[in-house]
């Protein structure tokens, strides 16, 4: 028989793994996200989130409590009387009376390769720190951040030019894979979990808006991957005089280049900038209040020329 299975998610990430679990024939008897936030040109609408969104055009129930610390919102959590919880980048770290409020626990689909970049932005890090490798794990979830017991591993190469955009699509539609085999597992009584490594533990903090600025004082395979690991969102950027005013220009691609001058300096006409060591090449841009570009396009619109100090 099908599982009864409360979902908790949020962001678009999720989403692959909610319409995959109703696909596969499982009772979604609620889906749980964070409340709708203002959102709108002027921040003034109401915006619910893709899980929600999601859930809506599946017709299931959605609840979104702000926490879990009201006893009306666990018992009513309990009341649903479901087999098991899935969590997929739902926002808020569960209490105990969540995470063993349903007969077989919660089990979260977490995109790293644990214990390796527990944690809020572990695709952003991977990338960020020039990984080659990353994947999807199911976990079974216990108190503690990500430290759970894993019931199953999905790898997924990071190819030298991806984004965290792609990563993100790529991890998602292998993650809403990796669940529901967990989950049909779960439901034959066959799934088996091991104990993560207590070695390699590393943390993903959130990004900071402080760490996105780009310096090109440093290595040029880490000003690629911090340009690629902050794709599309928030976007690593610098800044640039525009009409006598400093622009802030994001940069959403790059290839490694050679060339050999002053951190920052425009090496070229084809926006080839000079690092601590090596060169990048800047080669898809996006002014504030602007679409991204092309580096011929941007350029066309926004002379660069060469000797010019990026910062």
């Amino acid at each position: 028989m099908a599982l009864r299975i409360i979902f908790m998610g949020t962001p678009e990430f999720s989403v692959v793994t909610l319409e995959a679990l109703a696909a596969a024939g499982h009772d979604i008897v609620a889906v749980y996200t964070q409340p709708p936030r203002p959102g709108g040109r002027r921040g003034l609408d109401l915006q619910k989130s893709p899980v929600h969104l999601t859930a809506e055009r599946l017709a299931l129930p959605v609840l979104h409590p702000v926490n879990f610390r009201e006893q009306e919102d666990r018992t009513r959590f309990r009341a649903l009387d479901a087999d098991v919880a899935v969590v997929v980048a739902y926002g808020l770290l569960l209490p105990e009376a969540i995470l063993t409020g349903t007969r077989l626990g919660a089990y979260n689909g977490h995109a790293s390769l644990l214990p390796r970049w527990r944690g809020a932005a572990p695709i952003q890090r991977a990338i960020m720190a020039g990984d080659a490798e990353t994947g999807m794990m199911v976990m079974k979830m216990d108190k503690g951040l990500d430290t759970g017991p894993v019931a199953l591993t999905r790898k997924v190469a990071i190819g030298p030019d991806m984004t965290a955009g792609e990563l993100h699509d790529r991890l998602s539609a292998v993650g809403a894979e990796a669940m529901v085999e967990a989950m049909a597992g779960l439901e034959a009584g066959t799934l088996q979990t091991v104990p993560q490594a207590e070695e390699g533990v590393i943390y993903a903090a959130k990004i900071d808006k402080g760490e996105t600025r780009i310096d090109f004082s440093r290595d040029a395979a880490q000003v690629h991957n911090h340009i690629r690991g902050l794709s599309p969102f928030p976007g690593a950027w610098f800044e640039l005089e525009v009409n006598g005013k400093p622009e802030r220009v994001k940069v959403l691609r790059s290839a490694l280049a050679d060339g050999v001058g002053v951190p920052g300096a425009v090496l070229d006409p084809s926006l080839t900038i000079a690092c601590g060591r090596g060169a990048v090449r800047l080669t898809r841009l996006q002014k504030a209040g602007g679409k991204p570009l092309d580096a011929a396009d941007f350029l066309r619109g926004t002379p660069v020329s060469p000797g010019t100090v990026l910062n």
